[in-house]
């Protein structure tokens, strides 16, 4: 689009997460008016660590924002995957590292949200906006919110997470899907990771139903201790004892046995784990989904917020590129769909035939079931 066109072009963002604060700073520096409307009251993120992938940060270089978030993060060389009791299985450097010039960098979720929301404009976001309608007007659609305010835009993004009300109401009316599997998240101090803390990178231990993620932060001095295992219950937020959790790590290394016995449970986040389907269209002339509201993904890759970071950059690229919105967004489609549908898939590939057949006999959880 032309500069002018770009700079006339008004954008409403729903969400203020990663994909929205992403997407609100690459629009904006088009040129376009953007504000974004999330309906909590404050910006806070729970949960613990993730990794920023190279490409991630070939984008925030890109943006002028790569210092911000090198400031609260740490960089990471390889990751591994060992045994559950440390024997090595595969050791290798992070993809992309040689082709964008940056590390996967290692970041609170908390840390990154900040520093996101902390690069744009004052006044550009708006806590408190809880999405009740979209409608959907063709080259313009209307926005109402909880609190009665109505907004109007040339283009809409849906950055609403994995229960967004712009995809229920637009595109897919489709719930999450159960995956079959529960998280333990936590920070913890790295004088309370019993020596595992040796350096920067990433490692994956691998038991019979049970992943645990140990992910360095070393910025903050901490460590992001993370469970995930195989569990029938769907509840989205469980209650759960310490005997359940310590369950879940028999036989593994004892030093993370321990880790795990000395948590302080409140401190916990407990969540089922759930996903989508993928969406057949993520766009209308006027109204796009990016991250989570387009493809949430399982967290086994470690994707889910790179994947909304390059929408962001790729929904940009589209505006800049295209002759109108319209086109504009089937560009973003046609070139972002594609990657992250075979992430979902990639992602659903978690547990062998043997642990799922023990913990679900007779069926099998949407991360064994066959992708088309």
């Amino acid at each position: 689009m032309q500069t002018s066109d770009l700079k006339d072009l008004t954008v409403a963002i729903v969400g203020a997460g990663y994909a929205g604060a992403a997407t609100a700073k690459a629009l904006s520096l088009l040129g376009a008016e953007v504000n974004v409307y999330e309906q909590a009251t404050q910006i806070r993120e729970v949960g613990a660590g993730i990794g920023l992938r190279p490409s991630t940060m070939g984008r925030f270089r890109e943006w002028g924002i790569f210092d911000a978030i090198a400031k609260v993060s740490s960089p990471s060389d390889y990751f591994e995957i060992l045994t559950a009791t440390g024997d090595p299985i595969m050791k290798e450097a992070w993809p992309e590292i040689d082709t964008f010039g940056a590390k996967t960098h290692l970041i609170h979720r908390g840390d990154f949200i900040d520093a996101l929301v902390g690069v744009l404009p004052e006044g550009m976001v708006h806590c408190g906006h809880k999405l009740e309608t979209v409608e959907d007007g063709g080259d313009r659609s209307v926005l109402t919110f909880a609190n009665g305010a109505t907004v109007e835009a040339d283009l809409v993004v849906g950055a609403d997470g994995i229960r967004s009300v712009v995809r229920q109401q637009l595109f897919s009316d489709k719930e999450p899907v159960f995956s079959g599997e529960r998280a333990y998240r936590v920070v913890i101090d790295v004088a309370d990771a019993h020596g595992m803390a040796v350096d920067d990178n990433l490692r994956m231990y691998i038991g019979h139903g049970t992943k645990v993620y140990f992910l360095p932060l070393r910025h903050r001095n901490q460590v992001s201790f993370d469970v995930t295992s195989l569990c029938p219950d769907s509840t989205w937020t469980p209650k759960v004892t310490k005997d359940e959790l310590l369950a879940e790590v028999e036989g593994f290394d004892e030093r993370i046995v321990n880790i795990t016995r000395d948590l302080d449970l409140d401190a916990v986040n407990v969540r089922a784990v759930y996903d989508i389907d993928p969406v057949d269209t993520w766009h209308s002339d006027s109204v796009a989904l990016v991250g989570d509201a387009a493809h949430s993904m399982l967290h086994h890759q470690g994707q889910g917020a790179n994947s909304a970071i390059l929408d962001a950059g790729g929904l940009a690229d589209a505006l800049a590129q295209a002759d109108s919105v319209k086109e504009a967004l089937a560009q973003y489609q046609q070139a972002r769909k594609p990657v992250t549908d075979e992430l979902q898939r990639i992602s659903r590939q978690g547990w062998r035939e043997d642990e799922v057949d023990e913990v679900f006999p007779g069926q099998k959880p949407v991360s064994q079931q066959p992708q088309a």
